[in-house]
């Protein structure tokens, strides 16, 4: 692995670990803290993605699964008020969604380089980041996968309330992935921001 990868493992590593804990604290009534760290692992990979190719990409993208993975097994294993701080169907939806939407991201970037410089980053954010909420909370907490996890009580993310407290009405856990989703999209605008001045920095050159 070439030394030059360190910088966004490094990067790569921190976004999940913070984000693992930070996914504990809620932000009101429909956010946790987690929701405002996790979408920049996104600019990380970008960043590589631009700098250094896809195959660099997904090995950042990689070794950030295996933080995660690992982060999730040592959260299984600690109990709070609740019970373990991690459930196995939070632990699974997590691992799922972090490598499908990773991978995806890498994809969609490749084959989009060649265009104008913001194209590439704001769609392959855009589309991972809506199939990395909608694989892990309905893995999560949707009632029709209580299989993954019987012993796992998720009942109250099924209560039906107005959709963010003022919508239709939906589970619970709709709303928290809508809220969720929401923050990414506005993340993955400013998060332009940051990429284009990163990777002019590193390629010295407008991308």
């Amino acid at each position: 692995m070439k030394q030059t990868y360190l910088p966004g493992i490094l990067a790569m590593a921190a976004i999940v670990v913070a984000s693992n804990i930070l996914v504990q604290f809620l932000y009101g009534d429909w956010l946790t803290y987690g929701a405002f760290t996790y979408p920049f692992a996104f600019l990380v990979t970008d960043v590589m993605n631009r700098v250094y190719g896809a195959p660099a990409a997904r090995r950042v993208v990689f070794i950030g699964f295996i933080v995660g993975v690992i982060c999730s097994l040592i959260g299984t294993q600690i109990q709070g008020d609740f019970g373990p701080l991690v459930t196995m169907r939070i632990a699974i939806g997590s691992g799922l969604a972090f490598l499908t939407a990773q991978l995806l991201d890498v994809a969609i970037f490749d084959r989009l380089r060649s265009g104008q410089w913001w194209r590439a980053p704001l769609a392959s954010t855009l589309i991972g980041s809506s199939v990395d909420t909608a694989l892990f909370f309905t893995i999560a907490f949707s009632g029709s996968l209580t299989f993954l996890e019987p012993a796992n009580d998720v009942s109250w993310a099924g209560d039906v309330l107005p959709l963010l407290g003022q919508g239709p009405e939906a589970p619970l856990w709709v709303s928290l992935a809508v809220a969720d989703w929401l923050v990414k999209l506005s993340l993955a605008l400013v998060a332009l921001v940051p990429f284009r001045i990163i990777v002019g920095k590193v390629l010295h050159k407008p991308t």
